[in-house]
């Protein structure tokens, strides 16, 4: 029983995977918060170029 239980404790193949799960839970959930800063300023930027085109201000001198 030792033997298994020092055999089950030394085999790492699977080590690897364990790391790059966690790194790409990471990297999604940075993403995920810095859409959520982004999101506000693109509102913002939309609604200020609708305002802009839908304004009546038509120039014909150059």
């Amino acid at each position: 029983m030792n033997y298994l239980v020092s055999r089950f404790w030394a085999e790492d193949s699977g080590a690897v995977t364990v790391d790059w799960v966690i790194l790409a839970a990471g990297v999604i959930g940075l993403a995920l918060a810095s859409m959520g800063v982004v999101i506000d300023g693109t509102e913002d930027l939309t609604g200020d170029v609708e305002a802009t085109l839908s304004s009546p201000m038509i120039s014909t001198a150059f």
